[in-house]
């Protein structure tokens, strides 16, 4: 890896394992579009940048291999998967099927107060998205996200929509960010916690919708959609 493809990525401390953090940096690297596919990163040179030693790194990265998420290239490192436009559609799909009905059902005033827990989260997408900040809006959009699926009581559930949305490569991200837009998306978070709150399961609906169909877009980098 040249030394201008050096990654933005976050520090790592000590309230996970090494294995997991770095995993967990590198899903929203990748998810961000910051990891490309076609190039090989090597575990020696991400280990530098995390300041830690090759073996975290190494071992998180098979982690990524088994999820789909990279390959390996023998004695290498690793290759981020490509995905086609059908996977990108069809991932969409799966999507909206799974979370839309799901989320459209949580609509209840008699909730309020557990869409409200999750306003912080919601905020923190706009910030990150106001600022910018391509890893800290997918962090923040992921565990908004799981969090309000996970108020459905099905684990399954989030865990196959937690699969689905790591195997996603948002690539219109940093456009988006270059031109200031990527609030529009961020703030779509903060209407539908006011939906949910007034249970009004139809508005819910359709604001799902229409935000999967807006990551569609940004996943393919098509960030006009």
């Amino acid at each position: 890896m040249a030394a201008g493809d050096r990654l933005d990525l976050p520090a790592v401390g000590e309230r996970q394992s090494l294995r997991e953090q770095v995993a967990q940096a590198l899903r929203a690297a990748l998810i961000a579009g910051e990891m490309r596919p076609g190039v090989v990163y090597s575990a020696p040179v991400l280990a530098a940048q995390f300041g830690v030693s090759a073996t975290p790194v190494r071992e998180a990265m098979l982690d990524l291999a088994k999820e789909g998420l990279v390959e390996a290239v023998r004695n290498k490192g690793f290759r981020v998967t490509e995905l086609s436009d059908r996977d990108l559609d069809e991932l969409t799909e799966l999507r909206r099927l799974i979370e839309v009905p799901t989320v459209a059902r949580l609509a209840d005033s008699a909730r309020a107060e557990e869409f409200e827990r999750l306003r912080p989260a919601a905020e923190e997408i706009v910030a990150a998205g106001e600022a910018g900040d391509l890893l800290a809006y997918v962090d923040a959009d992921l565990r908004f996200h799981v969090e309000l699926l996970a108020l459905s009581g099905n684990a399954h559930l989030v865990s196959v929509v937690r699969d689905l949305r790591n195997r996603a490569r948002l690539y219109g991200l940093s456009q988006l960010a270059a031109h200031d837009a990527l609030g529009g998306s961020a703030r779509e978070h903060l209407a539908l916690l006011d939906a949910l709150k007034s249970g009004d399961g139809e508005a819910v609906a359709r604001i799902m919708d229409e935000h999967i169909g807006h990551v569609r877009g940004i996943w393919a980098g098509h960030t006009g959609t």
